[in-house]
């Protein structure tokens, strides 16, 4: 059997980077099932509500959703089931300490195989404001008129 390389994207939460100021970028590795990694390969999951917590001295993703194997028996899993994350211990504390400030959390950026094994990709973010969300759209809004009124003028 030949063993994978590269990486290949499973499932994006584009709209944590609207709703959160992301600071810092981690990739843990997930403790799965069988019939949850098959679903995976699929393509099959979704990380809109996702997060993760502390219990103990380990991190937890909660929330993500992994619909049930087609194909799977009595042996199928819970789709919204609590997964553990599988990192070094020094980022975990890294990580726990950060979640312990005021008005930071954890959430899943994106979701991937890497040369055969499933990560996520976590990130320490902290919320914005409604005035920040519609600043950010209004910068991109006007980047994009810019670049438009640039290749108009390199088209003439």
């Amino acid at each position: 059997m030949v063993k994978q390389t590269g990486q290949k994207p499973i499932a994006q939460n584009r709209k944590a980077r609207h709703d959160y100021h992301i600071d810092d970028v981690v990739e843990a590795g997930l403790v799965l099932t069988g019939t949850e990694v098959k679903s995976l390969r699929l393509g099959r999951a979704s990380l809109v509500d996702a997060f993760a917590s502390v219990r103990g001295n380990e991190l937890w993703l909660q929330n993500m959703h992994i619909p049930e194997y087609t194909h799977g028996t009595w042996t199928n899993h819970e789709p919204r089931r609590t997964r553990k994350l599988l990192l070094h211990r020094d980022e975990m504390q890294k990580l726990i300490k950060a979640i312990e400030q005021q008005g930071v959390t954890l959430v899943p950026l994106s979701l991937y195989f890497k040369d055969g094994y499933a990560k996520v990709e976590l990130a320490t973010a902290r919320g914005k404001k409604d005035y920040d969300k519609r600043h950010a759209l209004a910068e991109r809004q006007a980047s994009r008129e810019a670049q438009r009124a640039l290749s108009e003028r390199h088209r003439r």
